[in-house]
């Protein structure tokens, strides 16, 4: 028996194993196994054996009385990475759960993470995948608690952080980790001097689970045994409710950056007393001295951000998020955009990434629309999309980038749930937990046909190290896999574009470019009435139909006939 050759190891456990632990084991039912046949089509081509569960076990059972839908990732294959394959089942059984919980139903979902993040060889897959998980978390949590356990031999990174700072509730261990960036891509993207990878001390402290719980980034730390995890779930399930989970907490969160000086020196301990001086000293409000105005780059997402308002003045207390409202057409709309700001409080945030400041004023931003159109109408809400990635740092890990994002996801996705047209309107980069956080929660997404205009999930050389292949060899297979690819024209083969624009000039946009690109964002609000409020679209464009996103479609057919 497994409890007894691992003695009562849930850190040792595969990813079956433990969906069986946390369910009565008379009623364990396992969706989507090993004998259903469904496995990635997009490894084979690699050279990669696939698995016939993708990774990701799905199972229903129960836990005292209380029903429980348990997705458990596994860290063995791949990492944990999310693909078409595994991101499909996780989605789709969270998709279903918010259906059965709509109708009167109580099923509790828990999410077991042992994951990397999005599945390098699918790269593009993973990150729509993410973004439809992250949908569906925000959506049931209207409902029932999403409980989020991170036990330990991987932990939750890249993309799937954020799912777990969108959690109602984080469980974790000691040796569990959670972070946005992994310490050998800090390493490769920002130098051995910011994030030494082989420090296995700073790693801990800096992203282990003691120092989230300290830092306010997981409610429990739980020994690792089988009942303890059975009775966290217990307790979380009956405290959750009424509890305003993390991520829509942008006031308090912004209030304790402001405390933070990132000119000084700072480690694992001097955080947590800051954020316990912090929570015993908390504030009524927070303040901003307002933004340093220095020139800096032009990025296209100013350019966009100034032609489609027609120069109105952003609002915003940060300079690198820029903050309008205008009208589109006829339709009142907010603007937001994150730009270079060479005065940025954080270095690492400077060249347009997306960092802790970013994450939280966009959410606040967003957060501001949906409070002050509650009685009236609906702004539309424009995300222009020009983020060559997010940033990459000690700080940034050590003070919760992850979380930082997940607010904003979260905050564009309840504008959407609540009625808001939210509408992503690329003309330049848009990489990884940035896009992921900023982009792509919108109902529809416009980008320009323009060499300048990326989507990936990490830049060629981390990607490149990570999979321990070259440049070369990575590009060679984006031949076979289109996910994989940076340039637009392969990422409009997955069906998750409304349009594309062609004929429009990105760098140096005019009054034309500016009125056919309006007409376009309108032609894309207009698109979303009458239209379900969540991701679906995606998945129903002529693109997806016929190949882009066959296998996400698959697996929910296959899903929803084993669900009852």
């Amino acid at each position: 028996m497994m409890l007894n050759t691992l003695k009562n190891s849930f850190v040792e456990c595969g990813g079956r194993d433990r969906a069986r632990a946390l369910l009565d084991e008379s009623s364990y039912r396992e969706l989507l196994d090993p004998f259903t046949g469904i496995e990635s089509p997009h490894l084979e081509p690699q050279g990669i054996v696939p698995q016939c569960d993708d990774g990701v076990v799905i199972a229903r059972g129960e836990l005292q009385g209380l029903s429980l839908l348990v997705i458990s990732l596994e860290g063995n294959f791949q990492g944990g990475g999310i693909g078409e394959v595994s991101g499909a089942k996780i989605a789709g059984a969270l998709e279903l759960a918010l259906e059965e919980n709509k109708a009167g139903g109580a099923v509790y979902p828990v999410i077991v993470f042992d994951t990397g993040g999005v599945r390098l060889q699918e790269a593009n897959y993973g990150l729509l995948s993410i973004a439809e998980i992250g949908a569906a978390i925000v959506a049931l949590r209207e409902y029932v608690p999403v409980i989020g356990m991170i036990p330990g031999k991987i932990g939750a990174f890249g993309g799937m952080s954020i799912t777990a700072g969108l959690c109602s509730t984080l469980i974790m261990t000691r040796e569990g980790r959670l972070g946005l960036n992994g310490p050998e891509v800090i390493e490769q993207e920002a130098g051995i001097e910011e994030f030494d990878s082989m420090d296995r001390q700073l790693i801990w402290n800096t992203i282990g689970g003691n120092q989230r719980k300290a830092m306010g980034f997981a409610d429990l730390i739980v020994d690792d045994d089988m009942a303890a995890f059975q009775q966290a779930i217990l307790s979380s399930i009956k405290t959750a409710a009424g509890k305003p989970p993390r991520c829509t907490q942008v006031e308090r969160y912004l209030s304790f950056l402001q405390t933070v000086d990132p000119f000084k020196p700072i480690n694992a301990e001097k955080a947590r007393q800051v954020w316990k001086q912090f929570e015993q000293n908390t504030l009524n409000e927070y303040f901003f001295e307002g933004p340093i105005q220095e020139k800096g780059i032009v990025s296209r997402g100013n350019k966009w951000f100034t032609l489609l308002t027609k120069g109105a003045p952003s609002i915003s207390e940060i300079s690198s998020v820029l903050c309008a409202d205008s009208i589109i057409g006829n339709i009142p709309a907010r603007f937001l955009a994150v730009v270079p700001d060479p005065s940025s409080r954080f270095p690492r945030a400077r060249s347009g990434e997306f960092g802790l400041e970013q994450g939280w004023m966009i959410a606040k931003h967003v957060r501001d629309v949906i409070e002050e159109d509650r009685y009236q109408e609906k702004r539309a809400i424009v995300a222009i999309v020009d983020v060559p990635s997010q940033a990459y740092g000690y700080r940034e890990e050590l003070l919760g980038i992850h979380q930082a994002c997940a607010a904003a996801v979260d905050a564009y996705a309840t504008a959407r749930l609540a009625g808001h047209p939210v509408i992503a309107f690329i003309p330049g980069k848009a990489i990884s937990g940035a896009f992921l956080s900023h982009g792509m929660q919108a109902n529809r997404l416009v980008a320009l046909e323009d060499e300048g205009v990326n989507v990936h999930v990490m830049s060629k050389k981390s990607a490149a190290r990570i999979t321990r292949r070259t440049i070369e060899e990575m590009e060679e297979a984006t031949k076979k896999v289109p996910a994989m690819a940076y340039d637009i024209h392969s990422f409009e083969k997955l069906g998750a574009l409304f349009a594309l624009m062609g004929g429009i000039n990105a760098d140096s946009p005019g009054i034309s470019d500016r009125e056919a690109v309006i007409g376009k964002l309108v032609e894309a609000i207009e698109d979303t009435k009458n239209s379900p409020s969540d991701l679906s679209s995606r998945l129903h464009t002529s693109f997806a139909r016929e190949g882009g996103r066959a296998a996400s479609i698959l697996v929910r057919k296959k899903l929803s006939e084993q669900w009852h």
